[in-house]
């Protein structure tokens, strides 16, 4: 079940992530979903390093962490996906 909650959690937060980047992204659905992945394992890392990773009621801060995570990821990720299908295509 942690299998199938985390690619739940990446696709909201890959989609998130798209959503809120200015511009077109290129990833198809399925990469923005990994991106979203690596993300939310990002953003619980970095939570945990900081002593926030468990909270009582809502982990706020957790949950931001990850947004910010899977925006950076979304945003690099769409940028190699793009430098590698750009050449791709000119070869």
């Amino acid at each position: 079940m942690g299998w199938l909650w985390a690619i739940i959690v990446g696709f909201v937060l890959g989609l998130l992530a798209k959503a809120i980047l200015p511009g077109k992204q290129h990833s198809p659905l399925w990469l923005i979903t990994i991106f979203g992945i690596i993300g939310g394992i990002v953003g619980n890392s970095l939570a945990m390093a900081f002593g926030i990773g468990e909270t009582r009621g809502i982990d706020w801060g957790r949950h931001a962490l990850q947004i910010v995570a899977a925006l950076v990821v979304v945003w690099l990720g769409d940028m190699a996906y793009m430098a590698l299908r750009g050449r791709k295509q000119s070869a």
